[in-house]
């Protein structure tokens, strides 16, 4: 089954296969909570307690069909997580390890639809992580946690072992290199968006 994957504006379509092995969270952590607020839409990306819903997979099962030209890259710090999002309406769409070999993507809900079409493709969020940088107190589930990250490890060692890493939309194959110079932010830039936190 596939769920359709777009920008806000439409430039962006694609679909993620909901068949493959997926897992959905809650992460509450600074440096995602920090995304929103680089893309000046922190209100449409976090919920009330400042968390991210995403849609942990691998990036095999996403596939751009159009507008991949408009894709866009930042990342918080020199070797922080590379982040991606629509260029031409600020759309988050996921973040990747800067090793294209750690085969892992989570997609930002706002690329996916609404939370009912999530519910139906993908299930309710089971996991909350990094529930320490939450605004308010929530409760974390560390016991769903290790079961799943388990799961995204096996497969992670799976594509690695089988070179399945190399099916990815968001690097070059053959080098590995990002399919678009990633945007680090400086100093000033970053120490901006934490006052906004």
């Amino acid at each position: 089954m596939d769920h359709p994957l777009q920008c806000r504006c439409g430039t962006i379509k694609g679909y993620v296969s909901a068949s493959g092995l997926t897992k959905r969270a809650i992460c509450y952590c600074k440096d995602c909570q920090a995304f929103a607020h680089f893309l000046g839409t922190p209100d449409a990306v976090l919920d009330a307690d400042g968390g991210t819903d995403v849609v942990a997979t691998t990036p095999g099962n996403v596939r751009f069909e159009q507008g991949i030209e408009s894709l866009a890259c930042m990342s918080l710090s020199p070797r922080g997580l590379l982040r991606w999002y629509a260029r031409c309406c600020s759309t988050p769409i996921g973040n990747t390890p800067r090793d294209f070999k750690t085969s892992y993507v989570g997609l930002v809900h706002n690329c996916l639809g609404s939370a009912q079409a999530l519910d139906a493709s993908f299930g309710r969020p089971q996991m909350k992580v990094n529930t320490k940088s939450a605004k308010r107190p929530v409760k974390s589930t560390p016991l769903v946690n290790l079961k799943a990250i388990a799961a995204l490890m096996r497969a992670l060692i799976g594509a690695r072992l089988g070179g399945r890493y190399r099916m990815t939309p968001f690097f070059v194959p053959e080098t590995g290199v990002p399919i678009v110079q990633p945007r680090e932010l400086t100093e000033a830039e970053r120490e901006r968006i934490t006052a906004a936190l």
